[in-house]
């Protein structure tokens, strides 16, 4: 009877009254900010499919990379955040519990504002006491829910990946702006023939979480771009890749008829391990992002890193690396967001509606030009670790 009511409550209420909950069960964090120095623990969503999966599992490599022995706690399970992801030699990602050492020391925190005070009690009080909290944020609007409030209170510091991510937390406590490294997976050996794509034809792709709001991602611009570019030619193909479909309710359902209606339209509604996703990537000309908004844009910087070309919208997050040859940025205006999927409606937010007919200038211009199809590949190297994990100031 509990849960049965528990379940007809608006979403909204629901989770309300989560986060209300979680918010009393929070570990306290120790006043003045200590310095940090001891152990360092990163705790995040290692498993998720998702953006903030992929994030985590970023910036922890990247923090390897630069020599730090960072601990991994993986919070997937814990905060509900869904299935494990394979990396790129098909290895479970995100398999260590979530842990953390007790005493002093840091601990990143690899989770958004409403869910920061539940990570905290996930981690339990030993693992947080004494240490210098820090916030690793992501996030797609100029503005913040309301329920990010909470989090301000459960960190020391916040990284945010993008500058623009960053302007929209304000300076509540300490924010920097710390990129992340992007080293796409080693390519599996998959040419388009084991992609199941045709050899000669201009291909297009879109990638994209359909859990992580179908009207941020906008793949309807892109199919209207891709027709306004180059019509039903079967020679051009677009390539939807995508999954978490059955998530996304009547907002996916209006993309699939979309799709449908294009006979040079194809929709690959699947789970991929990074190494297949880095294959599918090479064994296409462009990658399109016709988004409305993004925080770090993971998917473009990782095209940009395989020498691919990325046609995306001039806006969010990613202007931090369009500056990097074959990156093409599409003209925009801005517009109240809305959003099927709740996650992007937000009191007073605007994001980007990008040029449909500009976008499918690009894609013509690099369809008729060999060269602009391969760009020299970008490098997204780790920043110092090490000095950024000093308190500011």
């Amino acid at each position: 009877m509990i849960h049965r009511t528990w379940s007809l409550l608006p979403r909204r209420m629901r989770r309300e009254a989560l986060f209300s909950l979680m918010a009393l069960r929070a570990p306290r964090l120790a006043r003045p900010a200590p310095d940090g120095a001891g152990s360092l623990t990163h705790a995040g969503y290692f498993g998720a499919l998702s953006g903030l999966g992929t994030a985590a599992r970023r910036l922890q490599a990247g923090l390897v990379a630069r020599g730090l022995d960072a601990a991994m706690a993986d919070l997937t399970q814990p905060l509900r955040q869904g299935p494990v992801s394979q990396g790129s030699a098909g290895q479970d990602i995100g398999a260590a519990p979530p842990e953390a050492a007790p005493g002093p020391g840091t601990l990143l925190v690899h989770v958004n504002g409403p869910m920061l005070p539940w990570a905290l009690a996930v981690l339990g009080r030993q693992a947080v006491a004494g240490k210098r909290v820090i916030a690793v944020w992501n996030w797609e609007l100029p503005v913040l829910p309301a329920d990010w409030a909470r989090g301000f209170e459960c960190c020391h510091e916040i990284w945010a990946g993008s500058h623009f991510t960053a302007a929209a937390f304000g300076n509540r406590v300490p924010v920097r702006v710390v990129p992340y490294p992007v080293q796409p997976a080693s390519p599996a050996a998959l040419d388009r023939a084991g992609l199941g794509l045709p050899e000669h034809a201009f291909i297009t792709l879109q990638i994209f979480d359909a859990a992580s709001s179908i009207a941020r991602k906008n793949p309807a611009a892109s199919i209207a771009a891709h027709h306004q570019a180059f019509g039903d030619d079967p020679n051009h193909l677009l390539l939807l890749k995508v999954h978490n479909t059955a998530r996304a309710g009547e907002a996916w359902r209006e993309v699939a008829a979309l799709a449908a209606a294009r006979p040079n339209v194809r929709v690959l509604d699947a789970a991929m391990a990074e190494a297949e996703l880095s294959a599918l990537m090479l064994a296409s000309d462009v990658l399109l992002s016709l988004h409305r908004a993004e925080g770090f844009g993971f998917t473009l910087a990782e095209a940009l890193a395989l020498g691919r070309p990325v046609v995306a919208t001039g806006w969010s997050g990613n202007l931090d690396f369009m500056d990097a040859p074959g990156a093409h940025a599409v003209p925009f205006r801005l517009c109240p967001a809305a959003d099927l999927q709740d996650t992007y409606d937000v009191p007073g937010a605007e994001w980007a509606e990008p040029d449909i007919a500009a976008a499918a200038a690009l894609l013509r211009r690099i369809a008729a030009d060999p060269a602009l199809r391969r760009p020299p590949p970008r490098a997204f190297p780790p920043p110092d670790y090490g000095a950024l994990l000093r308190p500011s100031g």
